[in-house]
This record gives C-alpha cells, sequence and structure tokens, in this order.
C-alpha cells in the first residue's frame, strides 16, 4: 500500500470589505510578523473585497498588489474617524485608541498644549523592558542602548 501525504487543509485567505482596512490589517500583519520573515498584501477580489495575503502566494503571482504605507506619519482625521467609528475595528487599533481613550481629558490637552514628547515616553518605557526591535530579551542596558541612542 502507498502511503499517502495527509491532505493539507488551506487557509481561508483574510478578507476585508474595504481598501483602508485591508491595509492597515497588512501593515500589522507585517510587523506581527517581521522576525519570522512573513509578508502580507492586499489584492481586491472579484467579488469587491479585499483580500490580506502573502505576495508569493501561487494563486496571486502576477498581480498586482497595493501599495502598503511604510509609516502613518500622514494619517488623516478621516482615517482615524473610520477606525474609531468601526464596529469590528482591528484589535492593534483597538488596543492605541483605547489606551487615548481612557486618559483623563485634562492630560490629553496637557500633552498637547506642551507637546509632550510621546515618542521618547515611548521608547523610555521599551528601554526599560530590556527587549529589542523585534521583542527578543537582549538586557536593559543593551535596550537603553538601542530605544535611547541616536533618538
Amino acid at each position: 500500500m502507498l502511503h499517502q501525504k495527509p491532505i493539507r487543509k488551506m487557509k481561508k485567505p483574510l478578507r476585508q470589505p474595504n481598501k483602508e482596512k485591508a491595509i492597515d490589517l497588512a501593515v500589522w500583519l507585517n510587523f506581527k510578523h517581521r522576525v519570522e520573515g512573513k509578508s502580507f498584501g492586499v489584492i481586491q477580489s472579484l467579488e469587491g473585497d479585499f483580500i490580506i495575503i502573502s505576495p508569493n502566494h501561487p494563486t496571486f503571482k502576477d498581480e498586482e498588489f497595493e501599495t502598503l504605507p511604510d509609516h502613518y506619519g500622514d494619517m488623516n482625521y478621516k482615517h482615524i474617524r473610520n477606525i474609531s467609528m468601526d464596529v469590528e475595528p482591528l484589535d492593534h487599533w483597538e488596543e492605541i485608541k483605547g489606551s487615548f481613550a481612557t486618559l483623563d481629558g485634562e492630560i490629553l490637552r496637557f500633552i498637547l498644549k506642551y507637546n509632550v514628547p510621546l515618542e521618547k515616553l515611548i521608547r523610555y518605557e521599551l528601554a526599560c523592558r530590556g527587549y529589542d526591535e523585534n521583542h527578543k530579551w537582549c538586557g536593559f542596558e543593551k535596550a537603553e542602548t538601542i530605544w535611547l541612542t541616536n533618538n
């Protein structure tokens, strides 16, 4: 009797109804899986929704994928409003938005009025945790060098 390889069940591709949310999800997945070297792209399906899948997937080999941003520095208020009003927000946006939503309004106004350097506060917090950019333990001294030097 011949031994057959077990049939691998294909994972269903991730789908989103609109391009902006699909791109946000692909950007997050690329960040989340950066250490493993996995990459994700966005392509519109024949049904009109958007598929989040590896650009190397054989089904979409010669297809043109959407361009993903390399930062969110140009994010506008319409995009923020879409994230805020989404009934099924992406987990990372819900966490980020929730962090600000729970802060007292006076604290938020203070941050804006006195231009509190949020990036520096975040970098300091990350240095205090002892992990590098890829969330690998490196120790506190090395983390301080990574997160606080030249920034």
